[in-house]
């Protein structure tokens, strides 16, 4: 028998161990059969961040526009094109009725990394005569930040880089006081993909309509999740993603306000003009009517999503820490995503907890880099450092996410860690009641 099936039979063991123990009283035969179940699907997926599965749903709708009614939506001389363009338009209404918004002010991308790039580079190329300032954070997604990096690079834009709280809230009071006669642009993230943690949307729409200024948010980790109304929330253009919401990949949508003001941006590919100008190219209807479908399906089931998947992810953080020490919660305590839960297990080391929870199918808080393993750049901006910054797991529950599952998050991760710190003389250290900031680790030499 080889380790891994030694260590996945260890691990059924434990887990149909817990279900007895919580279930003493009752009939057990159910739940060890949903267990065994749950065996079978391993690794169990808690990644819905990263990306989640598609609804079978937004598969079926899709379907059609895959074979016969194959038309492009832009050939307006035959049937082929209407039943395509008609498909794309109630696509649209689909996305903009999820967010308050008109169906025109919807432009279809392929997701929303090139939502984010016409976003910001179309507001400095439009308004250039008007400044050439943009507001950010030093923890939004890598599609933001690198797009302000390469536009400074060219010498085309000027960029402030805010730093959060400790629980990763961009202030409004910190985006006033960077605000100059330049500033034609605040880019601040929804929900930030990492931690969950949500902004404070409303003051800081009210801040950047007082000002004259356009704000954009990246909300691919926000739309379907928690509810959105760009008008209530004064957001001028905002990026949204198909695949973070049961849709397809390889589409997303930006929505672009066309009155009260009317935001203009100069496109980032050009040929044919489809798009009102702003995005050319053949949409892909299939993808389109996913992204449609998946808006629809988020709209009318979010509020009872939402309270189970709350549930589950204060079972899952709950199971944890009631059988594990030094446990810490990244990011807000209450302004968070539902399905979020990012923690860090002190005196473990990062790269052996990812390997001992192989049947997890979780992100942890490091992200490769060419040459070395650095720690999250959200987490330590945060102030993590970064022992803790590389021992923290981001768990990213979903619509398709069950409770069998999560007792089985909670066995793996509880056994995980408290086999490495068996081997942790840090840990032993801090169990013994010793200050660590306190310990001189080496001698000073003469």
């Amino acid at each position: 028998m080889g380790d891994v099936e030694v260590d996945r039979n260890r691990s059924l063991e434990l887990v149909i161990s817990s279900v007895v123990a919580q279930n003493e009283q009752g009939n057990n035969e159910e739940r060890l059969m949903s267990v065994e179940t749950v065996m079978a699907k391993m690794p169990i997926y808690l990644d819905n961040h990263a990306t989640t599965p598609m609804d079978p749903r937004v598969f079926e709708a899709m379907t059609p526009y895959f074979l016969g009614s194959f038309g492009n939506a832009a050939s307006r001389n035959h049937a082929f094109g209407w039943v395509a363009e008609k498909a794309v338009e109630t696509a649209r209404e689909q996305i903009a009725a999820l967010i308050g918004a008109n169906s025109k002010e919807i432009v279809f991308t392929s997701g929303a990394t090139e939502s984010d790039n016409i976003a910001i580079k179309g507001v400095i190329e439009m308004y250039a005569e008007k400044g050439n300032h943009i507001i950010t954070a030093k923890t939004e997604h890598k599609a933001v930040l690198d797009t302000c990096k390469y536009l400074e690079r060219l010498g085309k834009a000027e960029v402030t880089y805010l730093d959060p709280d400790t629980d990763g809230r961009i202030s409004v009071e910190s985006i006033q006081a960077a605000i100059t006669d330049k500033t034609v642009l605040i880019a601040v993230m929804a929900a930030n993909n990492e931690i969950g943690t949500i902004a404070p949307l409303k003051e800081i729409g009210a801040l950047a309509k007082e000002k004259g200024i356009f704000f954009f948010t990246d909300a691919a980790q926000a739309v379907g999740r928690i509810p959105l109304d760009v008008n209530e929330l004064g957001i001028d253009i905002m990026a949204i993603s198909g695949h973070k919401i049961y849709g397809p990949k390889g589409i997303g949508a930006l929505y672009v306000r066309r009155r009260r003001p009317r935001v203009r941006l100069t496109p980032v590919i050009h040929g044919g003009g489809h798009e009102r100008g702003m995005r050319s190219g053949t949409l892909p209807v299939p993808l389109c009517v996913g992204l449609g479908k998946a808006c629809e399906i988020a709209g009318a089931e979010m509020e009872e999503e939402n309270k189970r998947i709350i549930a589950l992810r204060e079972k899952l953080h709950q199971g944890i820490l009631e059988k594990l020490d030094y446990v810490s919660l990244n990011g807000h305590p209450e302004h968070r995503l539902p399905n979020n839960l990012n923690i860090s297990f002190a005196y473990v080391e990062g790269e052996g907890l990812m390997m001992a929870m192989k049947d997890l199918a979780v992100s942890s808080g490091s992200a490769c880099t060419s040459a070395s393993l650095e720690p999250s750049y959200v987490l330590k901006a945060l102030g993590v450092g970064d022992e803790l910054a590389h021992s923290s797991i981001r768990y990213g529950l979903g619509r398709f996410t069950t409770e069998e599952e999560i007792d089985f998050a909670i066995t793996q991760s509880v056994e995980a860690v408290s086999k490495l710190r068996e081997m942790s003389p840090l840990y032993e250290m801090a169990q013994e009641g010793i200050d660590l900031a306190t310990v001189q680790w080496q001698v000073p030499h003469e």
